[in-house]
C-alpha cells in the first residue's frame, strides 16, 4: 500500500461475524481510522487492541466518510442503515456505503435508490473467500456502482485483500458473484469426479491432487480444497444449500438473458441430491463423498499433511 493514505477517510464498519471481523481487523491493522459496530458489542471489542474504535450506536457512524456493511441478509442491511436506530436515524449520513453482504439484485437496487435520495453513493461489493482466505490476504472483491466511489474505496479493498475488480454501474457485481458461485459448483463437481476416478485407477488422492495443483489446471480453489479431499475434513466453509441457492440464481439469470447453462443445471441437481442424502449441514465439497458412493466405493482419510496453498 505504498503511496496510499489509509487515514484519508474515516471508516465505519457494521457486522463482526467471522468474515466481517477478519476484514475489519485487516483495516485496523493497516492503520485505518475505523469505528466498528456489532449487535453483540463483545464480539467487536477485541478489535480495539488493533486500533479500532468500538461504538455503541449505529448513529455514531453517520459522521464517517465510508461505511461498510457485512451482515446476514438484505433485511439486516436495510435495518442497520434505515431502521429506527440505524446509521441515518438522526438525519446525518456517510458519503459512501459499501455492502459486502450476500443479497439479491432487487434488494441491492432498493438500497441504492434509498441511499441516492439522501445523497449517499452505494457500492455493491460481494467477496470471494472466507475468514481463512482473508487472514492470508487473498480475499477478492467485485464492485459495482459510481466509479468515483470505487476509486475512493479501492485502497481499503487492497488493504483487506487482493483489491477489487470494478465491473460497472448498478448491481452488476451481484451478477458477477452469482457467475462466480455457479463456477464454484461446476468446478467442485468436476474435481470430485476426477479425484474419485484417479483413486479407482489406483492413485492416492493426495498424490493426484499434488500433480493437479502444480499443473496449469491447478488453482487457489483446488489447492485450498486439497486437505478436505485428502483427509475428508468437511468442516463448513459453504453449505450445499447456499450453493444450491446460487446455482438457482444463476439458472434464473440464464433464463432472463437467454443463455443456456446445461452444466450449471446438471450440477444444481447433483447438489440437490447431496442435500437429499443428508449432507446439508456439511461443506459442499462432500460432493466427493456422493461421487464415491455413486462409484461403489467408500473413501477413507489418508491422514497426510498437505498444504492448502494459503500460507
Amino acid at each position: 500500500m505504498a503511496g496510499q493514505n489509509l487515514k484519508a477517510h474515516r471508516l465505519g464498519w457494521i457486522g463482526i461475524g467471522r468474515m466481517g471481523y477478519a476484514m475489519a481487523e485487516r483495516l485496523a491493522r493497516a492503520g485505518c481510522d475505523i469505528s466498528v459496530w456489532n449487535r453483540t458489542r463483545a464480539k467487536a471489542e477485541p478489535l480495539a487492541a488493533h486500533g479500532a474504535k468500538v461504538v455503541d450506536s449505529l448513529t455514531d457512524l453517520a459522521a464517517c466518510d465510508i461505511v461498510f456493511t457485512m451482515v446476514s441478509t438484505g433485511k439486516d442491511v436495510k435495518e442497520v442503515l434505515f431502521g429506527a436506530n440505524g446509521v441515518m436515524a438522526k438525519g446525518k449520513a456517510p458519503r459512501i456505503v459499501v455492502d459486502s453482504t450476500s443479497i439479491s439484485l432487487e434488494e441491492s437496487a432498493e438500497i441504492r435508490e434509498k441511499l441516492a435520495r439522501q445523497g449517499v453513493k452505494f457500492l455493491a461489493a460481494p467477496v470471494s473467500g472466507n475468514a481463512k482466505v482473508i487472514k492470508a490476504g487473498k480475499l477478492t472483491v467485485v464492485a459495482s456502482g459510481p466509479k468515483d466511489a470505487f476509486d475512493a474505496v479501492a485502497p481499503y479493498m487492497q488493504a483487506i485483500g487482493q483489491g477489487a475488480s470494478y465491473v460497472g454501474a448498478g448491481e452488476l457485481s451481484r451478477i458477477a458473484k452469482i457467475c462466480h458461485n455457479v463456477m464454484l459448483g461446476v468446478v467442485a463437481q468436476s474435481l470430485a469426479e476426477i479425484t474419485v476416478l484417479a483413486q479407482q485407477a489406483g492413485m492416492q488422492r493426495h498424490a493426484f491432487l499434488d500433480f493437479l495443483n502444480k499443473s496449469v489446471m491447478g488453482s487457489m480453489f483446488t489447492r485450498y480444497k486439497t486437505p478436505a479431499l485428502t483427509n475428508l475434513d468437511f468442516h463448513v466453509t459453504f453449505t450445499p444449500e447456499l450453493l444450491r441457492k446460487d446455482l438457482d440464481l444463476g439458472l434464473s439469470a440464464g433464463r432472463e438473458f437467454g443463455v443456456p447453462m446445461p452444466l450449471a443445471s446438471l450440477t444444481r441437481d447433483l447438489v440437490q441430491t447431496l442435500i437429499g442424502n443428508g449432507y446439508a449441514d456439511r461443506d459442499f465439497s462432500t460432493l466427493l463423498l456422493l461421487q464415491a458412493k455413486a462409484s461403489g466405493i467408500e473413501l477413507k482419510p489418508e491422514n497426510v499433511d498437505v498444504s492448502d496453498g494459503l500460507s
